[in-house]
């Protein structure tokens, strides 16, 4: 079953208990997204929920307000699952800032945190327990925590913890967990494996889908650009200095986002990176800092596509085209959200435009792109990829026809889309 109509254009209507609807006037949520819109009621009947939505729509007020009314009224204990860190501590915070007001307590249990802190939060008995798949994996391996009292499970992002392997982790977790529970899956798109999670572990749920699955995000522009591997630094400085607003740079892999921000922090443009060889708290502060305005510029691998929840980014640039067409749509879905308008701009080989075709397949849309003329290299100051940014000497900056060359060479071989 397919729900889509426009019913409601306000939390009032929306069958939600005074308490909680107080609590979300009070954050200044006042119009329900669609997603929330017609997820919200179903869910409050303690329905199962099938829910495809493009990123950035407000998918964890859809599942947090739900999961909040039922654990008030009848008890229990909520379970969401997250592809990384990164989303596993926003929704956290989201839900806290909810629950707290109401007294309910949460929990988030990642890797790379404290295990002797989510001990903690354990034994103090959360109402909510958020937390990636591994880690949680881990708990319930040392019986640290037991799934007795879940009633309500969510699978936010769903396809994501599939493709990077997650799959028979949330199988045991959810024959795990009691049979009488309302199960919630959130996805932005429709994989077989999600379908197949359906049909064996949850009651009659209701599909509703308020974008095609592979919608990208209606308001952001999308560019391409064919350039050649060894001029992409060349094309970045151009683009950075072209551009105005925060940036948030994509590489395919983890030396390269390491190389990128580098290169980034030496054209004098502040800038730190996201990716799984950085700790916790390093993470954390390149996060912080890029909301804050400290770094302007965020250079991450995929952990970031769908791990940040960032207002006002202007440009996302995909220095590196991921390695699946869906994931271009994640990427990009970091800007323009809300409504907001955005831009996307993506640097391609000319081996790459099979590529294209796919992404334009999967998005139903054409994409510009835009060959550029050959950038001439200047010299530029070594960096090392040992030095960090405070290591880095900002030379006086030159005005050039041209971009300026730094980096000589895009290190990482294409491999095309394939399924890693």
């Amino acid at each position: 079953m397919t729900r889509t109509e426009d019913t409601h254009t306000s939390f009032n209507e929306l069958g939600i208990g005074r308490e909680l609807l107080a609590v979300i006037a009070e954050r200044h949520f006042t119009h329900p997204t669609p997603i929330q819109r017609d997820v919200i009621p179903v869910a409050l009947q303690g329905t199962d929920v099938v829910g495809i939505a493009e990123t950035g729509t407000g998918k964890t007020l859809a599942f947090g307000v739900p999961m909040l009314e039922r654990l008030m009224a009848h008890g229990g204990q909520g379970l969401i699952l997250l592809p990384t860190r990164e989303l596993a501590l926003q929704v956290e915070e989201v839900l806290q800032k909810l629950g707290g007001k109401l007294g309910l307590r949460t929990a988030v249990l990642i890797g790379g945190a404290s295990m002797h802190m989510q001990l903690q939060m354990l034994r103090n008995n959360p109402n909510i327990v958020v937390a990636t798949p591994g880690r949680l994996a881990d708990h319930l391996q040392h019986k640290n925590y037991s799934l007795q009292k879940v009633t309500v499970v969510v699978l936010d992002e769903a396809d994501r913890m599939f493709d990077i392997g997650f799959l028979p982790e949330i199988k045991r977790i959810l024959s795990a967990a009691p049979k009488d529970r309302q199960t919630m899956l959130f996805s932005a798109t429709m994989p077989s494996a999600i379908a197949q999670i359906a049909a064996q572990f949850m009651r009659s749920p209701v599909r509703i889908e308020v974008a095609r699955a592979g919608t990208a995000a209606a308001h952001v522009q999308h560019e391409m650009y064919l350039v050649a591997k060894d001029a992409k630094m060349q094309l970045l400085d151009k683009i950075l200095t072209d551009i105005p607003g925060t940036v948030l740079v994509f590489s395919r892999t983890k030396h390269g986002a390491k190389k990128i921000a580098l290169g980034v922090r030496a054209m004098g443009h502040t800038a730190s990176e996201i990716h799984s060889n950085r700790s916790l708290a390093q993470r954390r502060a390149a996060l912080e800092g890029f909301k804050s305005g400290k770094f302007r510029v965020l250079v991450a691998t995929d952990i970031a596509a769908r791990g940040i929840d960032v207002k006002g980014i202007t440009l996302v640039i995909n220095y590196d085209l991921p390695s699946t067409p869906e994931d271009y749509v994640h990427r990009i879905g970091r800007t323009g959200r809300a409504g907001n308008a955005g831009r996307a701009v993506s640097f391609v080989t000319s081996d790459q435009r099979s590529d294209i075709k796919q992404i334009e397949r999967l998005m139903k849309k054409s994409i510009p792109v835009t060959a550029l003329p050959t950038l001439p290299p200047r010299r530029a100051p070594a960096v090392s990829a040992r030095q960090s940014h405070h290591d880095v000497v900002r030379s006086g900056r030159k005005h050039y026809e041209f971009p300026r060359s730094r980096n000589r060479t895009h290190q990482g071989r294409h491999r095309g889309f394939r399924r890693q």
